[in-house]
């Protein structure tokens, strides 16, 4: 028996052989385009600014200063008078008028009211003090009839006379300096510094009107380290009324 082929598979077969036979070959693929780095978004840029602004204020910010805020003094106006004048310091046009010495007082101390017995005693005239450390203190004595200054030893022992605390003082003192000096106008004032065990004292003695003056700053060993360059301002603070 004859067999029968139909013309569709016949094509079929053959034009599955042509396409097998005149396959192309695939071509590459086109090369990928090169990748652009796009700059940070703002936000980072603005992260990184204000991490490098931070660094260098840590690098360069002066940390706080743990030293004592720098003094401010009021003058105090001295009339060398009757406890009956006694009282604050500046802003008295009165007080200022019939002054006789000025000297510093720092911001702060406390005035200590002197009694008439103090005054016809040892002639203290006026006195302040630290309210944290009392024995911190400066005061000023005078004594009337003195028309020029004795020798500096001499001056030194008189006022110890008066004093009890200032003969304590230089009988156990390591050292005692004195020096000469003398003002713009020639004013001649004697200084002296005593450097106890347990004290320290400064002392600046003049005479002006016929009177001798005798400022004292006196302050526990303790105090003296730390308060070193408030005392000095305050004895180099003294003057007379008419030297300055």
């Amino acid at each position: 028996m004859a067999t029968l082929f139909s013309p569709s598979a016949l094509f079929s077969t053959t034009s599955s052989s042509s396409s097998t036979t005149t396959t192309k070959p695939s071509k590459a693929p086109p090369p990928k385009p090169l990748l652009t780095l796009k700059p940070p978004p703002p936000t980072t840029n603005l992260i990184v600014t204000l991490t490098a602004t931070a660094a260098a204020l840590v690098l360069t910010t002066t940390p706080p200063s743990l030293a004592d805020p720098p003094k401010s003094y009021n003058m105090y106006y001295g009339t060398a008078a009757s406890a009956a004048n006694y009282g604050g310091y500046g802003g008295n046009s009165n007080k200022q008028d019939s002054a006789e010495y000025v000297y510093d007082v720092p911001d702060g101390w406390k005035e200590r009211l002197v009694s008439k017995v103090e005054k016809g005693t040892n002639g203290t005239d006026s006195e302040f003090y630290n309210p944290k450390k009392k024995s911190e203190k400066e005061y000023l004595t005078f004594l009337s009839g003195f028309r020029q200054l004795a020798p500096k030893d001499v001056v030194l022992n008189n006022l110890a006379l008066s004093d009890v605390s200032l003969q304590d003082l230089i009988s156990s003192a390591d050292s005692v300096k004195s020096e000469e000096k003398k003002d713009e106008k020639g004013q001649v004032y004697y200084v002296y510094e005593i450097d106890g065990v347990g004290a320290h004292s400064l002392i600046s003695v003049t005479c002006a009107k016929n009177k001798l003056y005798a400022h004292f700053v006196n302050a526990p060993a303790p105090e003296w380290t730390r308060d070193k360059d408030t005392l000095m301002h305050l004895h180099e603070s003294f003057k007379t009324v008419g030297s300055f």
